[in-house]
């Protein structure tokens, strides 16, 4: 590891995280990557190889984290870290009409708190400790498309992911003094195993609401989006290029039909986009 950029990913089981520290790995980086459980610890070792050190922590859990953060310490041995990957991430769907706070509160703790749990502790190593000698590291924050455009029924997901770029910009700009750059990256629909849990949406709790039919609808539209999505490697290696220097924006938006999907509904009045985007996932129009 001595000659080795590193860098830690969180949430390397498997998607997007996976992807990304294949990449970085590929470009003989030492990927530190979490997971969440032992058996997802020794696949990963397994696939990714000797340029690869598991680390064992839920983004929730400070203590795990701030043990995680000291090994790598350890591990560095008075070098910066090149980069920071905060990937980990989930999806919680609902009307917010009914949506029980706890289910959001989940939603913010991993998505938005469990990022900046891993940024307090890993920020020292990418050079806001004067102590760590080298070049201060990046910082990646996998947003969404989602953090610029709302969707129904989807709102937790979206309100998180609109606070992380929020958290990115902020955070960016703290921490110019110590030459720390901070990016957003936000995907679009990618093949990952987070659409194949679009069944997992628990459309009985609404059953009798008006939105109960729409959720039906909603978790096959979903599957579908997945299919259809870029592969999770585009991810990984613009995530690669952005680490090593080649990117220097502080935002990207990455899915097919880019234009379609991301550039125009920036630009349309959102009265026209609200029209679209309930007709598309197959809301009842208001009775006359």
């Amino acid at each position: 590891m001595t000659n080795k950029n590193t860098a830690v990913v969180t949430g390397v089981s498997s998607g997007i995280g996976r992807a990304i520290a294949q990449s970085l790995i590929a470009n003989d980086w030492h990927v530190f990557g979490s997971v969440r459980k032992e058996k997802d610890a020794s696949s990963a070792q397994d696939a990714l190889g000797e340029n690869f050190t598991p680390l064992l922590f839920d983004v929730t859990d400070n203590d795990a984290i701030k043990n995680a953060a000291g090994n790598v310490a350890k591990l560095l041995e008075g070098r910066t870290l090149n980069g920071l990957v905060n990937n980990a991430g989930i999806a919680v769907a609902g009307p917010l009409r009914y949506l029980q706070m706890e289910e959001l509160e989940h939603q913010m703790n991993v998505n938005l708190f469990g990022a900046l749990r891993v940024t307090q502790a890993f920020l020292p190593m990418l050079g806001a400790d004067k102590n760590y000698s080298g070049t201060p590291g990046r910082i990646v924050n996998m947003s969404s498309v989602a953090g610029k455009i709302a969707s129904p029924i989807m709102g937790p997901y979206s309100m998180s992911k609109h606070a992380l770029e929020a958290f990115t910009d902020s955070l960016r700009r703290e921490l110019l003094m110590h030459g720390i750059d901070v990016v957003a990256v936000g995907p679009g629909p990618i093949k990952t195993p987070i659409w194949d849990k679009a069944d997992d949406i628990d459309a009985e709790q609404y059953k009798g609401t008006e939105y109960y039919s729409v959720l039906i609808g909603m978790r096959e539209k979903y599957k579908e989006m997945g299919d259809v999505g870029l592969p999770p490697e585009a991810v990984g290696e613009l995530v690669k290029d952005i680490l090593i220097g080649r990117e220097k924006k502080t935002r990207y938006a990455i899915l097919r039909s880019k234009f379609l999907m991301w550039t125009l509904p920036r630009l349309l009045p959102k009265r026209m986009i609200d029209k679209t985007i309930v007709e598309r996932f197959g809301f009842p129009k208001k009775a006359s």
